[in-house]
């Protein structure tokens, strides 16, 4: 499938603050309900086609907010979501920001979302689905996401540690979809995605010591 980005400007101002890059694959709709969320002085771009990767860096060219947010389809802002980013960026503008996450459905995956708030805090390493937000220059001089299969996020994430980028919390929680885990199993849903953060983060560890 050809990569297209369909772009939704915003409606109160010229130059946004924040341009919000929504990732779709090829056939997944379009999260109406999401983007009525979004203020009318954020601009939203859609990016379908290729990698998560490619359709994220598509969207990021041709973005002209201060800041690129990227936002999974499936997210679910909470209330003061955007307030707390709004400050959180202005506090630190030259910081990767990230939203603690929560999951929806069973109650077991409360233990997921508690592994994603040590992790990220601890370890300063969020992942894509929470909503990680940055300035665009700085975004741009990172080199964006890697062009991989798959952990184009947490790449980005070491990518900044290798730069010195600070990473930091915004503050507030967003909720994704827990599906992947009803469809898949949560021991072996868990199990996979904690083997290849494991995987992908040991060199990039290593590169990060040898670095400093």
């Amino acid at each position: 499938m050809l990569l297209t980005v369909e772009r939704r400007p915003a409606a109160t101002v010229s130059k946004p603050a924040f341009s919000v890059i929504l990732p779709l694959a090829a056939e997944e709709l379009v999260p109406e309900a999401l983007i009525a969320l979004l203020p009318p002085d954020m601009e939203v771009f859609l990016a379908r086609g290729g990698s998560r990767a490619d359709s994220l860096n598509a969207g990021a060219a041709v973005a002209t907010g201060d800041h690129l947010w990227f936002v999974h389809a499936d997210t679910q802002l909470t209330p003061g979501a955007i307030t707390a980013l709004r400050a959180a960026a202005a506090q630190a503008p030259e910081a990767l920001l990230f939203f603690d996450v929560g999951f929806d459905g069973p109650a077991i995956m409360g233990l997921n979302g508690a592994g994603v708030r040590l992790r990220s805090h601890l370890l300063r390493l969020p992942f894509g689905d929470q909503a990680l937000c940055l300035d665009a220059d700085l975004f741009h001089r990172l080199g964006g996401y890697p062009a991989v299969p798959r952990g184009e996020d947490h790449l980005l994430v070491w990518r900044a540690h290798r730069a010195g980028v600070p990473v930091r919390p915004v503050g507030a929680r967003v909720t994704t979809s827990s599906r992947r885990y009803a469809r898949r199993g949560w021991a072996r849903t868990t199990a996979t995605h904690l083997v290849l953060t494991v995987r992908q983060a040991l060199p990039e560890f290593i590169a990060y010591l040898r670095g400093r």
